[in-house]
């Protein structure tokens, strides 16, 4: 049987996901997107009701309607903004905050008037950014300090063959004294935090710290400051908060969890930032 398995595997065609369809997709990842030109006032109003981590909030309304302000940081793609979205509110199959700074995760929108935060541009064609920025190894870190796994099972998915980060060079490595970068997913718990310095304080300079997940960005469902007042998470003081309560970070990936092809794109956005970074 496993010689069977075998056969059947080399004469199999390739599943090698291409680069250009790995950059800012995210397909499947349930994270919202916006549509400005359908966005009301009440449709904004009952989005931010519905949602379970304060992700949406709506801002006091003004003459012609509100703004609504979505934070992707704490945003668990539970889809409840989506099922009262009327429209207005759907599933993203691209996404440009893969990999940016705390702030670009948060995006305004003024109902009624069709504006939104104006995304990241790719200057450059998906397969020029990748290989240019990654003439190099870099080596990876992957650090849990209280996550539930979700997040390590997609980032355990970019080692198989549909994938295959290592084509591009990146690889995970076992010591801290080895990385290039910290890959750190869910919030940090009290039991973890000494852990986490001084494995940050392991890591050779120059060096790089990416949070992933909701968790990582903003503490999520496990941040007592993201739950409405009275539930049982907002009792919950074994929890620090996100990773930036504890070391300065340089990116961010959000989703709960992130897609293989978000992570990848938010690991590439940050090293366009910081390369050559001392």
């Amino acid at each position: 049987m496993i010689t069977d398995v075998m056969f059947h595997s080399l004469r199999s065609r390739s599943q090698l996901i291409p680069v250009e369809d790995l950059i800012r997709d995210c397909a499947g990842s349930r994270m919202p997107e916006i549509i400005p030109e359908l966005l009301t006032a009440p449709i904004a109003a009952a989005a931010a009701e519905v949602c379970p981590t304060r992700a949406i909030t709506t801002d006091t309304p003004v003459e012609g309607g509100c703004a609504l302000r979505l934070d992707y940081g704490k945003c668990i793609g539970c889809g409840r903004c989506v099922e009262v979205g009327d429209g207005a509110i759907r599933p993203a199959k691209r996404f440009s905050h893969s990999g940016v700074s705390r702030s670009e995760l948060v995006q305004t929108w003024q109902t009624g008037s069709g504006v939104e935060a104006q995304a990241g541009e790719m200057h450059t064609s998906a397969r020029d950014r990748v290989y240019a920025l990654l003439g190099r190894a870099l080596n990876i870190r992957q650090l849990d300090p209280g996550s539930c796994n979700g997040c390590e099972a997609e980032i355990t998915a970019l080692t198989n063959p549909y994938y295959d980060l290592e084509r591009f060079g990146i690889h995970f490595v076992a010591s801290p004294k080895h990385a290039d970068m910290l890959l750190i997913t869910g919030p940090v718990t009290r039991n973890m935090a000494t852990a986490v310095q001084k494995t940050y304080e392991a890591v050779p300079l120059p060096k790089l710290v990416v949070a992933v997940g909701a968790c990582g960005c903003s503490g999520g469902i496990f941040d007592r400051r993201n739950c409405p007042v009275g539930t049982l998470v907002n009792l919950n003081e074994e929890i620090i908060g996100p990773v930036d309560s504890l070391l300065p970070v340089h990116g961010y990936i959000p989703g709960c969890p992130p897609t293989p092809a978000m992570l990848v794109s938010g690991i590439l956005e940050v090293l366009n930032r910081y390369t050559g970074r001392k």
